[in-house]
């Protein structure tokens, strides 16, 4: 070994080591970080777990779903996986010169491969390049720093290229198919001399190698610590249904009731858990480009709101844990994280400006001065931000913790929503409307057997479903047609059902999306002591917030019971043979995906197939149909409150319905149903577009004429 290649290793190692070094530095200070969050219990399902990362890692799934952005990190992720093992040959190169990776007789396959693997990457570049920067995708941000992954990428392939080319010049090896790539840059640059080959592959050689190193120390201090952290989020995200609350615990010692807050008001409030989505954000922007509310000019942004908590808790995790956020800390020493770190650190007076700074930063209030409360109140709680993002993250629960610090402990909350929850503490619906009123919508037909619970048992006969009829289908006078037609389908299946009547109360998924926690564990426990009282094991509702909130929250409260939404009930019937559609029904339907029994709850085709057992109906899908299907703009307890800001959600939604040009426009929840029929009216087509119930739709074929007559009488 000559003394350059010693020399060669030398600062090979030096530069290896000190990189690696940074590294290690970034993660244990994001890690720390992450660690400020409460601890959470995790379960122990390995299987479930291994199987998410496979399909959503490795399967990349989730990507996917934007065929072109998601072939593109196809190619970079399997790409950039594949090319390290060229990038080992490459180094190797460097240090032994004149050997390479002994591989034997398959050497010449793997070079092959590789450059095929290079130049994948090179493509997935320029197109990447090309979709945020000529065709200016709106989801994508611009700027340097965003096209900066772009260059280190860039950099490594084609300093690879380079030296392979400039070693076959410089050792003189003949041109091979093996290395087509390679081979053509030497025999253009077959002029040069060994030397001058030799000095250019060493200074291909430490471009990659120091871009190498570079790009893995700004892997875990940029958006593409993802990188790390996706996976991770992946592996560790909850095993509880989709769009689950975390229940509060409001038993507290008589010590600690002056310090107590509920919900999160600071960022140490999250979970760990919900820490490490911050990390996993690759600011791509797909949740914020599928959000009712962005996309209809509301202040929020899921994207932004994740990034805002994310470089928050960077601030707050250098002040609170003395540790540089940037690295190498004397080339970023100017910066915020580094300045508060460095005067966390060497602990200034109280006297001095650099303490009243941290002072500053460690009274910098969540909900205010980071995240505002427009934004908190502008959330659907729709989950296609959640949906969308390709690293699991949830954005829904910080929203809905972050309501919970400002209406349980500062009392704030709209107005209009918080006469909703008075008038649900007060009477048990939004409307403040006389509990004694609540089972009057069975008085319409006279013939219609609704007996209730009380009834039931005076006559001594059972039932077999709890038929929970809900706010909206008790007081309102439209969706009252949708529950006389659900209760007629019914007594023609032959079903023993009940209802509480006067005696049910709300199921508090309205106040808990709105922060109110402490009266939905109220209403909850309320609920579930009269199930049990009467009896209750099984409940059907035509209400998706009813049926999500009593199927997969009330179970963390002691209820055991089958929930069913009464479009899986009427599919039951349908294909049992005890409902039979036999009037035709002319009608070219496009059915609206409710968010709470759609991508909370995954019933899809039920209700398309009742739809589709119908004779005459012709069923067309919309575009964001489905898993992507747009909100309609009343969850969340957004019902219950005014749009002030930005376009109507629910004409958004209309219209993308009418792209269809359907004759109806089919729904299987009532408040859905409400905020289309707005719509309708909004774009002045109620008289060409009808508005119905999935429930409506195959009442109407049942029983045909006699449902006519008994609607117009």
């Amino acid at each position: 070994m000559n003394t350059l290649e010693v020399i060669n290793w030398i600062l090979f190692l030096a530069v290896t080591v000190y990189a690696l070094g940074l590294f290690v530095q970034v993660v244990r200070t994001r890690i720390a970080y992450i660690k400020m969050g409460r601890k959470v219990e995790i379960d122990k399902a390995w299987k479930e777990r291994i199987n998410k990362v496979m399909v959503n890692v490795f399967g990349q799934k989730k990507l996917l779903k934007d065929k072109k952005s998601g072939t593109i990190h196809v190619m970079m992720f399997y790409g950039f996986l594949l090319v390290q093992f060229g990038a080992i040959d490459f180094i190797w190169k460097g240090l032994a010169t004149g050997s390479h990776l002994p591989l034997g007789f398959l050497y010449p396959g793997f070079t092959f491969f590789q450059e095929l693997v290079t130049l994948m990457i090179l493509i997935a570049v320029i197109w990447a390049f090309y979709r945020r920067y000529i065709e200016k995708l709106v989801r994508l941000k611009r700027g340097f720093k965003a096209g900066l992954v772009l260059i280190f990428i860039g950099t490594l392939m084609l300093s690879v290229l380079l030296g392979n080319g400039m070693e076959i010049v410089w050792h003189g090896e003949e041109l091979t198919w093996t290395e087509p790539v390679a081979s053509g840059i030497a025999a253009a640059f077959a002029w040069m001399s060994p030397t001058a080959a030799a000095v250019v592959f060493f200074v291909a050689w430490w471009i990659h190698l120091i871009a190498l190193l570079s790009f893995l120390v700004y892997v875990p201090q940029s958006k593409h610590a993802h990188l790390l952290a996706a996976p991770t989020n992946v592996f560790l995200s909850r095993n509880d249904p989709p769009g689950k609350l975390s229940k509060i615990d409001f038993n507290i010692d008589e010590e600690d009731e002056e310090d107590v807050s509920f919900g999160v008001g600071k960022i140490e409030d999250f979970d760990q858990l919900q820490m490490i989505d911050f990390y996993a954000c690759v600011e791509c922007g797909r949740c914020t480009n599928v959000c009712p509310a962005a996309g209809s000019g509301k202040m929020l942004s899921p994207m932004d709101l994740i990034v805002k908590l994310r470089d928050h808790l960077t601030e707050k995790g250098a002040v609170v844990t003395g540790k540089s956020p940037w690295v190498p800390s004397y080339a970023f020493a100017g910066t915020e994280g580094n300045q508060l770190a460095k005067m966390a650190k060497e602990g200034y007076s109280g006297q001095d400006e650099a303490a009243a700074t941290i002072e500053a930063m460690e009274s910098t209030n969540l909900i205010g001065d980071v995240i505002t409360e427009e934004e908190l109140w502008a959330c659907t709680t729709c989950r296609n931000c959640e949906d969308a993002c390709p690293v699991m993250n949830e954005h829904v629960d910080k929203i809905i913790d972050l309501r919970r610090y400002l209406v349980l402990t500062e009392g704030k909350m709209d107005p209009d929503a918080q006469r909703a929850m008075m008038n649900i503490e007060r009477q048990g619906n939004p409307w403040g409307l006389s509990k004694k009123e609540r089972q009057n919508w069975r008085d319409a037909d006279e013939n219609l057997y609704v007996p209730t619970v009380k009834e039931l048992k005076k006559e001594e006969e059972d039932f077999e479903y709890l038929f929970w009829v809900g706010a909206m289908g008790s007081y309102d006078n439209r969706s009252q047609k949708i529950v006389q037609d659900f209760a007629r389908l019914m007594n023609k299946a032959g079903v023993k059902f009940a209802i509480l009547g006067n005696k049910e109360r709300n199921s508090g998924d309205t106040a808990r999306r709105l922060g109110n926690e402490f009266l939905f564990q109220e209403l909850a426990e309320k609920n579930i002591k009269d199930f049990e009282k009467n009896g209750v094991k099984k409940i059907v509702t035509t209400d998706p917030h009813a049926y999500n909130v009593f199927k997969n929250e009330y179970p963390d409260f002691g209820l055991e019971a089958e929930v069913y939404h009464h479009t899986e009930f009427l599919a039951k019937l349908v294909e049992e043979g005890r409902l039979t559609p036999e009037h035709e029904v002319k009608e070219r339907i496009t059915y609206h995906d409710s968010c709470y029994l759609g991508r909370y709850n995954e019933v899809y085709e039920e209700p398309r197939d009742v739809l589709k057992a119908i004779p005459g109906v012709t069923v067309v899908e919309m575009e964001r149909s489905r898993e992507n299907s747009m909100c309609c703009g009343a969850g969340g307890g957004l019902m219950w409150t005014e749009e002030k800001t930005g376009n109507r959600v629910n004409v958004a939604r209309t219209e993308q319905a009418l792209e269809t040009d359907p004759n109806t426009i089919a729904s299987a929840c009532p408040f859905c149903l409400t905020m289309l029929s707005d719509g309708t009216k909004a774009k002045e087509v109620e008289e060409d577009v009808s508005t119905m119930d999935v429930a409506e739709v195959l009442a109407k074929s049942i029983f045909g004429d006699e449902k006519e007559e008994k609607t117009a009488s």
